[in-house]
């Protein structure tokens, strides 16, 4: 069976939650890296990572890298990859990149470079003087870091954190990726009750449901890779059927959200639906103020509105007052909030049980966690 190496890119502070479900997931040679994660595998392991990472936002071909510190290298580089066991003589490979801390800091001129190597090759090998490009997308990606490249293949299409549930969002959204992340981080069991008082669009709910309930977060979407020839159609048709037996039906978990605006709420219902698991969710017009712990246990999971986006600081600080007041020290109960504001513990009221730093996009956060 052929094998090669992948990447899955990934928000900063969870590349050992990708790392971890990579290898549940059977593959090879597994390495964390600042921003992404190394792995070996085939092409079945292709469409089971697209399928299964929860925490990662794309899943690409590690083609080759080598040092590229003049247009000629990077040219007699690229060429010499393999293109043709990926791309057809009709398919469609536009290129993008990035370069950071490199000789070669244009990337216009390095896209131009790659995109003339690879129809070179691919112009040669299938013996014709040029390509139509009309067949299926293979995105090219590279990048230049510290003058040395990496050659990319992009099997995802739309990022990973798109799962085909969330058409519209409410302001302020958390992305499905980093909203799977907080509910790792919280331990949720998956017979647990799930609370989120600030619901928004239902992200945090939703997440939890599919991780509960073991479904795959790319079941109800489509892939780049899967119009692809290299890859055949009967891999995709068996990983689909072996997520679909994993589902656990009879998992005993029920998610409770609320949220003070009404287009929230329906936004939340209508999204659960998309995603399949409105049966667990369970949601209400109702302000923080009123939210009251009930029954032995219960997870709290929330992305409560900061200064920086939705309020000024002082009407965020005291929704962090309300939270402290609210949110009861209890045996049996946990809260994992996420906020950028340094002030947080303070308003709250006691200092969390423990934090880990994450980002939301570009923002640096810290998730307090209250367990004891």
């Amino acid at each position: 069976m052929k094998q090669y190496q992948m990447a899955i890119p990934c928000l900063l502070g969870v590349e050992g939650f990708v790392a971890d479900e990579l290898r549940a997931m059977e593959a090879q040679d597994v390495e964390p890296q600042n921003g992404r994660v190394l792995f070996s595998g085939g092409d079945e392991l292709l469409a089971r990572a697209n399928l299964w990472s929860r925490y990662g936002e794309r899943v690409l071909i590690l083609l080759g890298s080598f040092p590229a510190r003049t247009f000629e290298e990077l040219f007699q580089g690229v060429r010499a990859l393999p293109w043709e066991e990926w791309i057809g003589r009709r398919d469609a490979f536009p290129v993008k990149g990035r370069s950071l801390n490199s000789k070669l800091a244009s990337v216009p001129a390095c896209q131009s470079i790659v995109k003339k190597a690879i129809v070179e090759r691919l112009s040669k090998k299938y013996g014709v003087p040029w390509l139509e490009e009309t067949g299926s997308l293979h995105q090219v990606q590279f990048l230049l870091m510290k003058d040395t490249v990496s050659v990319m293949l992009d099997t995802s299409g739309p990022g990973l954190h798109k799962r085909g549930y969330r058409g519209n969002s409410v302001e302020a959204p958390i992305k499905e990726t980093l909203a799977a992340a907080m509910i790792h981080l919280s331990r949720l069991r998956r017979d647990a009750a799930l609370y989120d008082p600030f619901c928004g669009s239902g992200t945090l709910l939703i997440e939890g449901a599919l991780y509960a309930m073991n479904i795959a977060p790319g079941l109800r979407r489509r892939f780049s890779a899967e119009q692809w020839d290299a890859v055949a159609p009967a891999v995709w048709k068996r990983e689909k059927e072996r997520a679909l037996s994993l589902v656990r039906r009879d998992a005993a978990f029920e998610a409770y959200g609320s949220d003070v605006d009404p287009a929230a709420v329906s936004l939340a219902v209508e999204n659960a639906r998309k995603a399949g698991v409105v049966a667990r969710v369970h949601v209400e017009r109702k302000s923080v103020s009123d939210f009251a712990p009930q029954g032995e246990s219960g997870w709290v999971v929330c992305n409560p509105p900061y200064g920086e986006r939705l309020l000024d600081l002082r009407a965020a600080e005291e929704i962090y007052r309300e939270m402290g007041r609210v949110f009861e020290r209890r045996p049996g109960w946990h809260y994992t909030i996420i906020s950028p504001d340094e002030t947080f513990e303070d308003c709250f009221g006691r200092r969390a049980d423990k934090r880990r730093k994450l980002y939301n996009g570009m923002m640096k956060c810290q998730v307090y966690q209250y367990f004891r």
